[in-house]
């Protein structure tokens, strides 16, 4: 088969593969063995397939139809990039929406047959899935990866070496994190936990890769026993002298690929504890059919959500580092802009240049968003070499970015003035920053549910019948993924393991989008941190960690309380107290004149 360049013809070519299988419909997820949010190139199918490069998305294929479920964030992005692809856009709120099993139970007849790849979805989503099909009668197939068939030059697994995330910055043993996991194994009566989410197999180890792109993990499962840890990972990704030490610690190394062999042969007799939004059912499937499982959260996510102190103070002291590289970067930006050149690619290189030259700087966290003007109202823009802005002129430039160092991963975004931004801007702009303020101000009960304090932030907005798409905010790992769990602050229905607690690091990010106009969105990340305990309760507060001028040219004053004036101020102060000493000339010379009280 001739390589297949464009998108109708990959579509033929899995149809053609659907047709020979008896296969009705294919439902093809934003997916891999490890439920990531980010895939390596090896599982970017739904991408392939579709076209669209958004991190979220859902297709659906049947022999005459397809659409493509993408929420709010990606509406105006997944438009462009399938137009004329034959995919329809099937427009949802939120990721979380099942608007595409509806679809299927209202489109597939009895007797039809759904295939999924059972390795790349998840054992929840299969649960839900089945009960939909169940009352139909449609029948589900799960031992297919149909594209392996029709995907020419697949890319390859990736192979960047594994390397320690060492003392000071790990400031907890591999040792003492594996007792904590077996402790809470032991208190769910389970004798073998299987973990695949890259995240809690790195902070489990104190381990880092390079596989993901932004995420500073790689490819693998790992398998705890009473008294045996088994990684399953490609051996040739970790040198003799960190086998050696895994090997000290009681971690043996096995073939990436020999995971759901080593789980087949496992003792019938014994319990498994796995989680069901964390495991994919083809794992789950070759687990011995008789073997007894506990469902519950991998108490690890939990474990990792939940900075200690000393991971604390070593991000304090990142934020700094972070914040002095984006004065730098801000320092330089005013200085350029509407005297020379400068496009949204330049940002990008500016401020990853910027934190390169702090210390213990690792990559970017995640593709940096520069949007000026229309091109900020899509929250997940990216610009291109073939399509990008120039910024000049008058308006508001929209910057997300952030940077992984050693000593914890940053999140940031800011929106600054370009010219003279109009009336309407400031407006947008201060009804943002009131509901990053009202939320950043908050004081709860531990073990709040994250979600209950979305409405915080959209109530300033919400008095002004606007509203945004995307959540307000979202956990953020320690040198880990940008975007970990298990707490979120948004519209999702919330369930227990989304209890605030302290230690634990969220972005406060509320924006507001006008298409084809402009966008504002400020973000912040905060720490849980003890408030008061009292007769009513044990309270817990925000601390703000980010620190970076929020731009006081973009603010109109009227609309502002004394209280948030002072919370700015404050902040300000706050800003220059601790970034004025790792900055000099310009750099220095911006801070002091962005943080001037207001």
């Amino acid at each position: 088969m001739t390589t297949l360049l464009t998108i109708p013809q990959r579509l033929a070519a899995l149809r053609q593969a659907m047709q020979q299988q008896h296969i009705d419909a294919c439902l093809i997820p934003s997916s891999d063995p490890h439920l990531s949010e980010y895939l390596p190139a090896y599982w970017q199918a739904r991408q392939w397939l579709s076209g669209f490069h958004g991190s979220m998305g859902t297709l659906i294929v049947t022999h005459d139809q397809a659409g493509l479920w993408a929420d709010s964030r990606y509406w105006e992005q997944a438009a462009k990039e399938l137009d004329g692809s034959g995919i329809s856009l099937m427009k949802i709120q939120t990721a979380a929406s099942t608007q595409h099993l509806d679809w299927l139970a209202e489109h597939l007849q009895p007797g039809h047959t759904l295939a999924v790849d059972g390795d790349v979805i998840g054992l929840a989503a299969v649960q839900a899935l089945q009960g939909r099909l169940d009352s139909k009668d449609v029948r589900l197939r799960t031992d297919l990866d149909l594209l392996q068939t029709i995907w020419q030059n697949r890319p390859p697994l990736p192979q960047a070496a594994i390397y320690q995330h060492l003392p000071p910055f790990a400031s907890t043993s591999r040792q003492d994190k594996l007792a904590a996991v077996r402790q809470a194994m032991q208190q769910h009566g389970a004798d073998y936990h299987f973990i695949s989410t890259l995240d809690d197999i790195a902070w489990l180890l104190n381990l880092r890769g390079a596989d993901v792109n932004y995420n500073p993990v790689f490819i693998s499962h790992l398998l705890l026993g009473p008294d045996s840890t088994t990684l399953f990972v490609d051996g040739k990704k970790v040198d003799a002298k960190l086998q050696a030490e895994l090997a000290a610690d009681g971690v043996q190394l096995a073939d990436y690929h020999s995971a759901k062999s080593v789980l087949t042969s496992l003792p019938h007799s014994s319990t498994m504890l796995l989680d069901p939004r964390r495991i994919t059912l083809g794992f789950h499937q070759a687990m011995p059919q008789s073997m007894p499982r506990v469902q519950a959260i991998n108490p690890s996510t939990l474990l990792k959500a939940c900075k200690t102190a000393a991971e604390a103070e070593h991000i304090r002291h990142t934020m700094e580092q972070d914040g002095a590289a984006l004065c730098e970067f801000f320092a330089w930006f005013e200085q350029a802009v509407n005297r020379e050149a400068i496009t949204e690619l330049s940002i990008d290189a500016q401020i990853t240049a910027a934190r390169a030259r702090r210390p213990g700087f690792v990559s970017p966290s995640f593709a940096t968003i520069a949007g000026f003007n229309a091109n900020g109202a899509l929250p997940h823009y990216r610009a291109t070499e073939q399509a990008h802005a120039s910024i000049a002129g008058d308006g508001l430039l929209l910057i997300d970015s952030g940077g992984q160092y050693h000593g914890g991963t940053t999140d940031i975004t800011r929106v600054v003035a370009v010219g003279t931004p109009s009336p309407e801007q400031k407006r947008d702009f201060t009804l943002v920053l009131k509901g990053t303020l009202n939320l950043s101000m908050a004081h709860f009960p531990r073990g709040t549910l994250s979600p209950m304090l979305d409405a915080l932030a959209r109530a300033p907005m919400w008095q002004h019948n606007i509203d945004f798409g995307h959540g307000t905010g979202h956990g953020v790992g320690y040198f880990l993924n940008v975007h970990e769990g298990p707490q979120t602050i948004s519209r999702s229905l919330p369930d227990a393991s989304m209890a605030m607690q302290e230690g634990m690091i969220t972005s406060v990010e509320p924006g507001i989008y006008r298409p084809g106009q402009w966008g504002v969105r400020i973000e912040n990340l905060v720490l849980n941190v003890a408030a008061e305990k009292n007769g009513f309760g044990d309270f817990l507060r925000f601390e703000t960690l980010t620190l970076c001028p929020i731009d006081t040219r973009c603010i109109e004053h009227s609309l502002l309380s004394r209280q948030e004036v002072d919370w700015l101020n404050h902040y300000h102060a706050e800003v220059r107290r601790r970034l004025q000493p790792l900055v000099d000339g310009t750099a220095r010379d911006w801070l002091l004149q962005a943080t001037k009280p207001i």
